[in-house]
């Protein structure tokens, strides 16, 4: 109500601006953690990138080094978590989920190059990204800080652009074999996206990218193929 001094209360524009202060201290502190991320994250895929240049049978060996890359990022996104559980999801998450995203992605490459797992070449689904990470999964009926079927796919899409390069880089090393292997689970990979209605523009762009790495990875192996580096029904 206006006071007895003027019209309109000056309470009103004091209460607005610590408002504005207090909105302002959490992005800093959001802007903080993920600056360490970010770091952490650089890290993680300084090491994943050495499945670029090392033999298959040192691999194991050379990315190991990753793991405890991946698990320091996941320890920063829990302390986001924790932070921002407090407040409504979606007025902030702008903020954070470019790092989420990149997060789940070091996260599927290295399980696919077998950095968690005996075997190469396994695929995480959301379900198991939320449980390693210790984060809910697209969590709908309260504000709390979540992982989006959206910021997966992304990630996904992420994880089959590093692939198409892998195989490429797979026969510089002299690894005819990786090709082969990574154009069968790209291939289902792509058909599981062309099953997707895609509302989100930024993904649906992404998804459409796909082709473009599944037929460099098909120029690959057609190319083995035709040099007798691989046997012609394997294409």
């Amino acid at each position: 109500m206006a006071g007895s001094r003027g019209m309109i209360d000056p309470a009103i524009f004091e209460q607005l601006q610590a408002n504005i202060d207090d909105d302002s201290q959490l992005r800093d502190e959001v802007r903080n953690i993920l600056q360490k991320r970010e770091r952490q994250g650089r890290m993680t895929l300084s090491i994943l990138s050495r499945a670029h240049s090392v033999p298959a049978a040192e691999l194991k060996e050379a990315l190991k080094p990753a793991r405890s890359s991946i698990d320091e990022q996941i320890q920063t996104i829990s302390e986001l978590g924790a932070m921002v559980s407090k407040y409504p999801y979606y007025k902030y998450n702008h903020l954070w989920t470019r790092h989420t995203q990149e997060t789940i992605r070091s996260l599927i490459i290295a399980v696919w190059l077998g950095v968690y797992e005996p075997e190469q070449g396994t695929l995480l689904t959301i379900s198991e990204v939320g449980s390693l990470m210790n984060v809910p999964v697209d969590v709908k009926d309260r504000d709390v800080f979540h992982i989006t079927t959206e910021e997966y796919l992304l990630a996904l899409t992420d994880l089959i652009e590093e692939l198409a390069r892998l195989a490429v880089n797979s026969v510089t090393l002299g690894d005819f074999q990786r090709p082969l292997q990574i154009s069968k689970f790209v291939k289902e990979l792509h058909a599981g996206f062309q099953i997707l209605n895609m509302k989100n523009d930024v993904l649906r762009r992404k998804s459409d990218g796909i082709k473009y790495s599944v037929k460099k990875i098909e120029d690959v192996v057609y190319d083995l193929s035709l040099r007798n580096l691989i046997p012609r029904n394997a294409s």
